[in-house]
């Protein structure tokens, strides 16, 4: 309309110089004559008052005739059932109940280190041996000794068996032959601490003492060795929601460093409630197939901790709330073909959030013209119409 508006002007002002057919503006200014001049500028600004004028009377009779011109413009969305899931959203480190330094069970001088760092080994396998100090060579005497203790009891007990010699001599000989069997086994428990095996099958992650080195039992770290196929998080969950986050639940788990989120499960929830925090433990089995996930890894977790399969969702930038508290929206109601139709404001009840959406619990029903932009400028009652998008 207002092109419109400006073509007409220009036209009657080309039209009105135009229509001089005595003496056009270039002519007038090549006179150079001043009077003359002012007198073609006066006229042409005496046309352009005449065509405002006009244009005035135009605008304020649209104006009374155009009754769409103050109808606000709108969007709607039509709500929908949809299953909504809500998450718990904590933060947790990766740890592994496979990550141990081992400490040697005897004394001496660390005289061999098998592995290292990086290598695969297997549960048992032998990693470190220590200087026993002598006592393999106390170990042959003592089953040279105990091998004569079982010849002799064997042949007293052949004798006792043919009522030949006295009973104290049988029990001797018995008894001494135990205690040799005893002192033998003793002495290979002693040598077997001095051999360090792997606990468990994994990869050696670091050699703290080098070989050579003299360790004391139960003091000095020799071999860190790690497995990352068992992996878990553990995180403090608040005690509301004891109820809701169990064993098997669904779990969002995001590694902000690896750039990488896997979906793993609850494998299980503490039944004690840490009175300093008001909080149970959570252990939260993490998959970890390709190995780049290491302990002690932050991680973002998200505990699937409700679920509605037919839910109300809307965005929580469409709400409002009136002076008693309560919150609102607006619908629209009786539309016709031309889209205009009645903003209704409706009082709702909400759920749960999750990121940008909310759950509505009442006020609304399923397929319900819900006002999205323009939802805040609009009054109730108000005529609107919804624009197209």
């Amino acid at each position: 309309m207002k092109n419109l508006f400006s073509l007409l002007i220009i036209t009657l002002l080309l039209a009105s110089c135009g229509g001089d057919k005595k003496q056009s503006i270039e002519d007038v200014i090549a006179t150079e004559n001043l009077e003359k001049i002012r007198l073609k500028r006066g006229e042409i600004v005496a046309k352009q008052q005449e065509i405002t004028e006009q244009l005035k009377q135009l605008d304020e009779k649209i104006a009374v005739l155009d009754t769409t011109k103050k109808v606000p413009l709108i969007t709607t969305f039509t709500a929908k059932l949809n299953v909504f899931n809500h998450y718990l959203e904590l933060q947790g480190n990766v740890s592994t109940k496979n990550n141990l330094v081992i400490f040697p069970e005897y004394s001496g001088i660390l005289t061999r280190v098998y592995v290292k760092e990086g290598q695969k080994v297997t549960k048992g396998q032998t990693l470190a041996k220590i200087d026993d100090g002598g006592m393999s060579q106390q170990l042959a005497q003592i089953e040279i000794q105990a091998s004569l203790a079982k010849t002799t009891f064997e042949r007293q007990e052949r004798l006792w068996n043919q009522k030949i010699g006295s009973e104290i001599q049988f029990l001797q000989a018995k008894s001494t032959y135990e205690a040799q069997e005893q002192a033998v086994k003793q002495i290979k428990q002693q040598i077997g601490k001095t051999i360090v095996r792997a606990p468990f099958t994994g990869t050696i992650d670091d050699i703290i003492t080098e070989q050579g080195s003299v360790v004391g039992a139960g003091q000095s770290q020799l071999i860190r060795i790690v497995n990352l196929q068992d992996m878990y998080i553990e995180t403090n969950v608040p005690e509301r929601y004891i109820s809701n986050v169990t064993k098997n639940k669904d779990v969002e788990v995001e590694f902000p460093v690896l750039g990488k989120t896997i979906n793993t499960k609850v494998r299980q929830a503490g039944n004690f409630i840490n009175p300093a925090n008001r909080t149970f433990k959570v252990e939260i089995g993490v998959p970890n197939k390709d190995r780049s996930i290491k302990p002690n890894l932050t991680a973002k977790v998200k505990i699937n901790d409700y679920t509605n399969e037919k839910a109300l969702l809307i965005p929580q930038s469409i709400i409002s709330e009136n002076a008693n508290g309560e919150q609102y929206i607006y619908v629209v109601n009786t539309k016709n073909a031309n889209g205009e139709g009645v903003a209704e404001r409706v009082i709702i009840e909400t759920g749960k959030t999750q990121g940008d959406v909310i759950e509505v619990l009442k006020g609304i029903e399923n397929g319900t013209e819900i006002i999205q932009e323009g939802a805040r400028s609009v009054k109730n009652g108000q005529t609107v119409k919804v624009l197209d998008v």
